[in-house]
């Protein structure tokens, strides 16, 4: 799989995006409508904020797994995984509120088996309920080490549009780039169980560099 974001400053979906809020800014100070110059200029920089693509050092090393996305951990659960991998395993879950970056990375080595959508509501992603009924895409990956990790992307009261650009069959190469969720969300990782966690409740996690936790 080709990281397909590599080299660029945006995402390429954030990009129609700040056309138009430039477009906007422009248009209006032409026009010398100020105050709405300067309203879209402010949208403008938030547009781009948003859809920022910064490159990140990713850890070398057997075993490990890394953020798929920047944010908050707002919870650390062992629990029974009902759809994918229909066993206990540790869901680690990122809360990404509008100005973390929003571009998703794989979290470890192997081979992506299933994708799956799943249509749902847009609550609030720091609910737990939104594990299970908020809109989402999970990533089902086979280890090197023959273990399963889960990836899913939750959309939230604000996101409303999933983005992932990997298909079923892609190797899954650690800390690459492979979607995002547009305005406000949260990612949930599952574990197996005897991973040796590395963050905490609280801690702040960066997408594909922070190391989150070693499989056993």
């Amino acid at each position: 799989m080709a990281d397909r974001a590599v080299g660029i400053p945006f995402a390429k979906e954030g990009i129609p995006f700040i056309g138009v809020a430039v477009g906007v800014t422009l248009l209006a100070g032409w026009l010398g409508w100020i105050i709405v110059a300067v309203g879209a200029a402010i949208l403008t920089l938030f547009v781009s904020w948003f859809f920022r693509n910064p490159s990140r050092v990713i850890p070398r090393g057997p075993h490990l797994v890394v953020a798929s996305g920047d944010g908050k951990v707002i919870a650390i659960e062992e629990e029974f995984e009902p759809r994918f991998i229909k066993d206990r395993s540790i869901r680690l879950t990122i809360f990404l509120n509008v100005f973390d970056v929003h571009i998703n990375r794989i979290p470890c080595e192997g081979v992506v088996e299933e994708i799956r959508y799943q249509p749902g509501l847009f609550r609030v992603a720091s609910r737990p309920d939104a594990t299970l009924q908020n809109e989402q895409n999970a990533l089902m990956i086979r280890t090197v080490e023959g273990g399963k990790v889960l990836c899913v992307q939750v959309a939230g009261l604000i996101a409303r549009r999933i983005v992932c650009w990997i298909s079923p069959g892609d190797r899954a190469v650690r800390g690459e780039r492979f979607g995002l969720i547009r305005f406000g969300s949260r990612m949930d990782t599952f574990l197996p169980i005897g991973t040796a966690v590395k963050v905490a409740v609280g801690d702040r996690v960066k997408g594909g560099e922070t190391i989150l936790g070693e499989l056993p």
